[in-house]
């Protein structure tokens, strides 16, 4: 098979594997780790095929890990920092410390090691990484408070792995702890001038380029692409492995600035990511052969299991020792939560060859030679603990978020853009049938009549970075966009199709659906239109002022569509649709067929003519069996 076909390979299985896991709710890393091994083992394919050599491999690899930091980079605000940032210090400070050592300490005693090797294992564990974290939280979707802790540990805690990894060689290479402080002194401080001057001094011409429009719009993807090239490659070549931590400060830097909008480069890079993440795994997985993996295979597990019971877990709760900033429920979770991915595997790559290319080069080293035989055994041992992390992490972290209320399995709250009376009546009918609700509005006297009816409440624009940025949407998995202005709703939509999803972005049918497209906003900036029929705003207001109630109709065999249609006819729009499940949907504003059993949420005028009586009476004994 050539290069070309199997690429073309490895990017359809990629797809199929991220498909498969989103359709079963399953960690998308774990399918790919498994694929990528079923590949190389069943049809003989692997990347290495194609390659004279490693140093290619891992220099693309690289590339690609510095493309996902920066990415990462760019999702990471500080205004988070307001209520997780204490325990992301912790966690990035207190629990690597702790993590380094314990892990050193674990693989002496289940591997048996040298120090040296044990060392530099601590060192390149402790990361986490976006590359197995990002996928994760859009599995978990866990709180705001401890998707931002969980978010920022996984991208800051990256280049300071590698770069203690880069101080660990740099000693064993010194001949031992007691010796070349200075050198590692001296390295250690060229690494974070290189990664933060070097980040930063990109990141503020990058705003200048762009701030005066001399980059133009067709060209920014591929310039930022180029821009991290270069900062990655550029930092590696003052001080190695500086890289990571150069294009994190970059992405920090660039997101964080205000002059200008990264936004639209922020979704190109999170679909590449997708790409990148898929190949990576595909092809570093398909790498490792049977042989290799039944060579350690028993000892790794012994020292997997170190890693999971005791190092994660006494690091965390020891980091966070008397601290009011996480509860014990986010400290357990976070304890149980550290998968390690391709940065990891990356590292120990580089390293492992290192350390046999030394002993080759000189055999009379004898402490080299020593541990030259452990190295070789690195990379298999490192597969071993990145796919028992991931499947025990991914199909464990879902459950016990929803256990210890830190996440919802199937978030169907509504958030409301609006808070006028028709929208508050909603709401309301909603949220006493169990549904949660979030209205936003940025009229006062509106978001106070909210709250005084009991509902949540928050006075802010729908279009606002408070609304983006600091405002916990857990719970909620569809947006209605219901304000007066046909525009704002429609950006709203726009807006809001990445947290929640383009098939659950809805807003109310704008008046001007039926104008000319001269005059009418264009369909693709628009969300689904919901509530059958197709109501506009002023027919919900005009039916709410007329006494409309919400009211809640269990369709059966017995009382069907037809018959609620027939009981009120134009009396009632149909706003939602509820499953058995509790999952709740709102109706399309087309008519859809709606049968089998299950609950609709109406807007309803009572009527008190005999023959609706009597069908109302059916309809409330249906409801009630």
């Amino acid at each position: 098979m050539s290069l070309l076909a199997y690429l073309a390979f490895l990017l359809l299985l990629g797809v199929v594997a991220q498909w498969s896991a989103w359709r079963m709710k399953l960690p998308s890393i774990l399918l790919l780790l498994i694929l990528g091994f079923a590949l190389s083992h069943f049809t003989g394919m692997r990347i290495d095929n194609y390659l004279k050599d490693e140093s290619s491999l891992l220099s693309l690899v690289g590339f690609f890990v510095a493309i996902i930091l920066f990415e990462g980079g760019l999702t990471l605000k500080f205004s988070e920092l307001k209520e997780a940032g204490t325990p992301v210090l912790k966690l990035c400070t207190t629990a690597v410390v702790l993590a380094f050592a314990l892990t050193a300490v674990a693989a002496r005693y289940t591997l048996g090691y040298h120090w040296q090797i044990c060392a530099l294992l601590g060192a390149i564990l402790v990361v986490t990484g976006p590359t197995v974290v990002a996928p994760l939280l859009r599995l978990i979707r866990p709180r705001r408070k401890v998707a931002s802790i969980v978010k920022w540990e996984g991208i800051v805690v990256d280049p300071i792995g590698a770069v203690l990894a880069v101080l660990v060689f740099i000693t064993i290479q010194e001949g031992g702890v007691g010796q070349g402080w200075d050198i590692v002194a001296i390295a250690l401080v060229k690494t974070l001038v290189v990664g933060v001057g070097l980040g930063w001094g990109l990141a503020k011409v990058t705003e200048g380029l762009m701030s005066r429009h001399l980059i133009p719009d067709f060209l920014e993807s591929m310039f930022f692409l180029a821009l991290v090239g270069v900062a990655f490659a550029g930092s590696n070549a003052i001080q190695h492995e500086a890289g990571l931590l150069t294009v994190t400060v970059l992405g920090v830097a660039l997101a964080n600035q205000k002059k200008v909008s990264v936004r639209h480069i922020l979704e190109f890079k999170e679909n590449l990511r997708v790409l990148i993440i898929s190949l990576l795994f595909l092809m570093l997985s398909g790498r490792i052969g049977i042989s290799e993996i039944q060579m350690v295979w028993q000892k790794g597990l012994m020292f997997l299991l170190a890693l999971i019971l005791v190092v994660r877990p006494v690091s965390v709760f020891l980091a966070n020792l008397g601290s009011a900033h996480t509860t014990f429920r986010e400290q357990l979770f976070l304890a149980l939560l550290a998968p390690r991915g391709i940065v990891a595997a990356a590292v120990t790559s580089v390293f492992a060859l290192q350390i046999t290319g030394a002993a080759k080069i000189n055999p009379e080293n004898e402490t080299y030679v020593a541990l030259a035989g452990e190295a070789g055994e690195l990379v298999p041992l490192v597969f071993i603990v990145i796919l028992g992390t991931v499947t025990f992490y991914g199909l464990l972290a879902a459950p016990l978020a929803r256990r210890l209320g830190l996440s919802d399995a199937n978030p169907t709250g509504v958030l409301f853009a609006g808070a006028e009376p028709w929208i508050r009546v909603v709401a309301k009918g909603l949220v006493e049938k169990g549904h949660q609700c979030l209205l936003l509005d940025t009229r006062f006297e509106k978001v106070s009549a909210a709250r005084l009816d009991g509902l949540q409440a928050v006075r802010a624009n729908i279009l606002s970075e408070y609304a983006e940025e600091e405002i916990d949407f857990a719970g909620l998995g569809h947006l209605v966009a219901a304000t007066p202005n046909n525009e704002v709703n429609s950006l709203a939509a726009r807006e809001f199709q990445h947290r929640f999803g383009k098939a659950n972005v809805w807003q109310i049918t704008p008046s001007d659906v039926d104008f000319h497209h001269q005059k009418a906003v264009a369909n693709h900036m628009r969300g689904r239109f919901c509530f059958l029929g197709g109501p506009r705003f002023s027919d919900l207001s005009s039916f709410v002022g007329k006494g409309a109630e919400m009211k809640s109709t269990l369709l059966t065999d017995v009382f069907t569509m037809e018959d609620f249609k027939t009981a009120h006819g134009d009396n009632a729009i149909i706003l939602f649709t509820e499953t058995e499940d509790g999952k709740l949907n709102p109706v399309l504003s087309e008519d859809e067929k709606i049968e089998g059993s299950i609950t609709i949420h109406s807007l309803v005028i009572e009527q008190d003519d005999p023959e609706t009586k009597a069908l109302k009476k059916k309809e409330v004994s249906e409801g009630k069996s």
